[in-house]
């Protein structure tokens, strides 16, 4: 049964207002009663999220400093047992199933229509779980055996982060300050990145993102 509407507390979290704006909205057209609250970081979800009771917390991928896959982490290991559904312009293959291992209860793309939105709300709310219907044929159709894997389905959360930044043409200073680590961490973290991938610098680096989707 879906949780009551009468109490139903949520949070938002997305540095993009306009974003929140259209949840909020589509929020209250499906909720009249819920009550809303935003959050724009990292460090604000940490701090709302301890001492409330959420009903569902809507947790964008991308927000500043620590990413949301690693707030999401972070407020499991703090215990915060609320629903959490993660958003996010990323790759759903790549990013939903580490989402759903984090302890996600769905993953949705933000370019999904508001019709999606409100689907993942609902099942997410009574207990379900949920990804899109395209994630859902790529799980069943990937390969089990580990040597068929593709190499960067290898690399931790972080490692696949800083990829990322390294293949939308960002230095390692740009890096390090904009994910708060430090400049010889992000440079550890891209030699085991290029490591595992069997590759030797940054220009094969982006050349693999963009081949395989990353990006």
């Amino acid at each position: 049964m879906t949780k009551n509407v009468k109490t139903l507390n949520v949070l938002i979290a997305d540095d993009y207002a306009i974003v929140r704006k259209g949840l909020i909205q589509m929020l209250q057209e499906k909720f009249p009663t819920a009550k809303i609250v935003e959050a724009k970081s990292g460090s604000e979800v940490y701090e709302k999220a301890r001492g409330t009771n959420w009903d569902l917390i809507i947790l964008d991928f991308s927000l500043p400093g620590r990413n949301g896959l690693e707030v999401l982490k972070q407020l499991r290991a703090d215990g915060v047992t609320s629903t959490i559904l993660m958003t996010g312009v990323v790759i759903e293959e790549q990013y939903g199933v580490r989402a759903l291992k984090a302890g996600a209860a769905g993953f949705l793309n933000k370019l999904s229509p508001a019709e999606e939105f409100g689907m993942a709300i609902s099942t997410v709310l009574k207990g379900g779980k949920y990804i899109s219907s395209s994630l859902a044929e790529k799980l069943v159709g990937r390969p089990g055996e580990e040597h068929d894997r593709p190499r960067h389905e290898f690399l931790s959360d972080r490692e696949m982060q800083v990829l990322q930044h390294i293949a939308t043409g960002k230095t390692i200073t740009e890096i390090a300050a904009e994910i708060s680590l430090s400049i010889n961490t992000i440079s550890t973290y891209r030699g085991r990145i290029l490591e595992k991938l069997g590759i030797h610098n940054n220009a094969q680096l982006i050349r693999y993102a963009i081949d395989n989707k990353l990006v």
